[in-house]
């Protein structure tokens, strides 16, 4: 059996979301980005990860040609057609350039909020034997807070890098944070120590 694994899951830092030139770049959403430097922590704690040999993983929303798997009563995804946003194969589904991917990653496409939801996450964290989840991403009241309560009740050890999170303001962010408290640890991308978890 392989020797227990962590993984630093980045959730849905892609080019509709987080770009500077995307369609959320001048948003509340892509303002808080911007002023919390969250590329570049990202870019840090994704290097740092590595050189831990940690595993990386990309989560990212998307849907098919046609919107199939688009949930049309969604507060969150009905307006994706119109908007012409999440399309799989397109620029906006793309991670942003700035944070470098690996042949090897973790790969994940999702439809809904959670990235454990309907997709293949599961299924390759017990192929890697992973045990402990590092994550962050935008936004932290949707896809971290769904990836933190999935994945402590799927009985995995999970830490935040908090200064890598962003919401549509600073205070939605915190209460946010302050909502996962009792489910995971929260670090900073310049104080974690990315390790692997040692075998009993």
């Amino acid at each position: 059996m392989k020797a227990p694994r962590s993984i630093y899951l980045v959730l849905d830092m892609q080019n509709d979301l987080v770009h500077a030139e995307g369609p959320n770049g001048k948003s509340p959403l892509g303002e808080q980005v911007q002023s919390r430097q969250i590329l570049a922590k990202t870019a840090k704690a994704i290097a740092k990860a590595r050189a831990a040999d940690v595993l990386v993983g990309f989560v990212r929303v998307g849907f098919s040609e046609g919107y199939p798997e688009c949930p049309e009563g969604s507060q969150v995804f009905s307006g994706a057609p119109k908007a012409g946003i999440f399309k799989l194969g397109a620029w906006g589904t793309e991670i942003h350039p700035d944070l470098e991917q690996r042949v090897g990653d973790i790969q994940v496409t999702k439809h809904r909020v959670s990235p454990f939801y309907a997709t293949t996450l599961e299924a390759q964290l017990r192929a890697n034997n992973v045990q402990r989840i590092y994550c962050s991403g935008v936004s932290t009241q949707a896809v971290v807070q769904a990836t933190v309560r999935d994945a402590h009740d799927r009985d995995y050890e999970v830490i935040v890098l908090e200064d890598a999170c962003a919401a549509h303001s600073e205070q939605e962010h915190a209460n946010s944070m302050g909502s996962l408290a009792r489910f995971c640890k929260a670090e900073t991308t310049d104080a974690v120590m990315f390790s692997n978890p040692t075998q009993l």
